[in-house]
Order: structure tokens, then C-alpha cells, then sequence
């Protein structure tokens, strides 16, 4: 399951379509976005949704998802093809972050909610303190 989080489909046209990170980035996304407005619901009960909306896009984001797999060095356990490697590809911001989705994706399947949910507030648990000193006040 891990192997398939990795691989993205610029490996897979060069290996012959074998199955891509994909599938695993779209549960990710999603999984991803439950867990941090589950957070944030549960910390900001006041909050109407015109404010708790831009807390999670401020923690749940390109940018920000990409910075979290860089300090995993998910980068350097990409599977990806020659072209992406020739252009940096380990380091591109929506390769990064779509990883990262996937591996939440994996890790979802893998070991359920629970477990699932206590990895990502792990992961962004600076993130939603930062965006909601910065967002809720």
C-alpha cells in the first residue's frame, strides 16, 4: 500500500500502467479534510461556518500540504518518471501534497480513523494552532 501512495503516474505511463497514488489521493483529500474540520468544529464551537471555512483552507492547502511532506522527505521516496525527475519533480508543491493525500489515503485504509486522525493532527497540529491564532481572534 505504501508503494502505491508513492507512485506517481508519470512512473506508471514509463512502467507500462501499472496502478497510480491516484485512487489513494482522493480518499486522502477527503480523510484529510474530515479530520481537520472535525478539529476545528470541536475547538471553535462558537465559530459559524464563514469562519471556520477559511481556518481549514488555511491549514488544508497546496502550499501546506506540500511543506509537511517536505519535512517528511516524502520527496525522496517518490516513484516518479525520468520527465518529472528532469524537471524536479521531488520538489514540486502539487506533487508533494497530492503524496501526502495519497499516504493519508494508505494509512486510512490501512489503519482505520482513529489511528488515521491521530497521525494528521501529528502532522498539523502547528498548522491549525498557527492558523487559528491567526484567523479565529
Amino acid at each position: 500500500m505504501l508503494e502505491l501512495a508513492l507512485t506517481h503516474r508519470s512512473f506508471s505511463y514509463e512502467a507500462g500502467g501499472i496502478p497510480t497514488n491516484e485512487r489513494l489521493e482522493f480518499l486522502g483529500d477527503s480523510v484529510l479534510g474530515l479530520v481537520v474540520t472535525d478539529e476545528l468544529y470541536k475547538k471553535f464551537p462558537d465559530l459559524d461556518e464563514s469562519r471556520l471555512s477559511p481556518l481549514r483552507s488555511g491549514v488544508v492547502n497546496m502550499r501546506a500540504l506540500a511543506q509537511i511532506a517536505r519535512e517528511l522527505k516524502l520527496g525522496e521516496y517518490l516513484r516518479i518518471g525520468k520527465g518529472e525527475e528532469a524537471t524536479n519533480g521531488r520538489d514540486k508543491n502539487s506533487i508533494l501534497a497530492d503524496s501526502l493525500e495519497a499516504l493519508v489515503g494508505a494509512i486510512y485504509l490501512e489503519y482505520g480513523y482513529i489511528r488515521c486522525s491521530e497521525v494528521i493532527l501529528k502532522w498539523i497540529g502547528s498548522a491549525i494552532e498557527l492558523a487559528t491564532t491567526q484567523g479565529a481572534g
